[in-house]
């Protein structure tokens, strides 16, 4: 059950990070399908990087630390692949009055991923 939910992570993650990557590149006519503000960009990612963040602790429990390892990147790289693909989907003008919103999504995303991370050994239970 663990590897079947984390494989259908990483597919829907590369299949996000794909079609953003061809509607960067222009092949791929995206812009404009949606009436996208900045605020709910940075929302989404703080909202996402927090869930994330959370459910890799809580995957990650028991687990290998080769294991680990191909969890937070699956974790920490997968879901932003939704983040830039919401941002590709955003008006020319929205992407070029704010072209590192991206890149600030990211940085949110992260942040916040870290924070349930970096705190799991202080909630943990003393053996």
């Amino acid at each position: 059950m663990r590897a079947r939910f984390e494989t259908t992570l990483a597919v829907l993650s590369f299949g996000c990070w794909s079609i953003g990557l061809l509607a960067y590149l222009g092949l791929l006519p995206l812009a404009g399908a949606l009436d996208l503000d900045l605020q709910v960009l940075f929302a989404a990612a703080a909202a996402v990087g927090w869930l994330s963040g959370n459910v890799y602790v809580q995957r990650s429990r028991g687990v290998a630390r080769v294991e680990r390892g191909r969890l937070i990147l699956i974790y920490l790289l997968g879901p932003p692949g939704a983040l830039f693909l919401i941002r590709s989907l955003a008006s020319v003008e929205h992407q070029a009055a704010a072209p590192l919103a991206s890149v600030y999504a990211f940085g949110v995303y992260a942040v916040l991923f870290l924070v349930p991370v970096s705190l799991r050994r202080a909630f943990r239970s003393p053996s």
